[in-house]
């Protein structure tokens, strides 16, 4: 499902369920070493499916350790992402001569919780969302908005290093023409000062959502 989103050479894989016995280099083990038995078994099958993406990339398998803010640290020369929620798990990969930013999410479709919105929208996106709603009911906004500032996230974090709060971006959707769809575009702009990359500063980032078997999925790039 997250191919329909991904942009051309990004390759992917994902998992409905938990691959039982997902093997794990040393580096990953001692990443979730006090972890829940159910966070590692997601741990795990992430990691495998960012393996099988690696490998459609022609990357050779290797560890994908874990750096001090929780990231997976990928091969030299990759740009990538992992994501999972319940029920679901993926991973996409691609070369960074083809993306310097790649951001991956995943959520169940379902409202944020009371006053979560107000936390990480801004006043014109919640405007906006309210407009959507009414153009394109029966999706819930709150939660597209939400799973594409974390996509954002991960696709920035690699490039700069620093925390990106869900207020220093301003996003934008705009869904695809037929009136049935449940998916599209959306932009975000920085509010903050961007990565350089190829000597330029980066301003903007792009990216689609999808909507489908009750999950929220959305992906972002550089």
């Amino acid at each position: 499902m997250i191919e329909r989103i991904l942009p051309v050479g990004v390759a992917s894989s994902e998992e409905y369920a938990d691959v039982p016995d997902s093997p794990l280099y040393p580096e990953e083990l001692e990443a979730v070493a006090g972890a829940s038995e159910r966070r590692r078994r997601a741990f795990a099958t992430g990691r495998h499916c960012a393996r099988r993406a690696l490998d459609r990339l022609g990357v050779p398998a290797g560890p994908l350790s874990v750096g001090g803010w929780g990231e997976p640290l990928w091969p030299a020369g990759v740009a990538g992402a992992i994501t999972h929620c319940e029920g679901y798990r993926a991973a996409a990969a691609a070369r960074s001569t083809e993306l310097a930013g790649l951001g991956i999410d995943a959520e169940p479709h379902v409202p944020l919780p009371a006053g979560v919105l107000e936390a990480v929208a801004l006043p014109y996106e919640r405007g906006r969302l309210r407009a959507l709603a009414r153009a394109r009911p029966g999706l819930h906004w709150d939660k597209i908005l939400f799973s594409a500032k974390e996509s954002v996230y991960k696709a920035w974090f690699p490039l700069t290093g620093r925390w990106l709060d869900f207020t220093q971006a301003e996003l934008r959707f705009h869904p695809d023409p037929n009136p049935a769809a449940t998916a599209g575009e959306f932009h975000a702009r920085l509010l903050v000062a961007g990565p350089v990359v190829g000597g330029r500063t980066v301003r903007h980032f792009t990216g689609r959502w999808l909507v489908a078997d009750g999950l929220v999925i959305t992906a972002a790039n550089v």
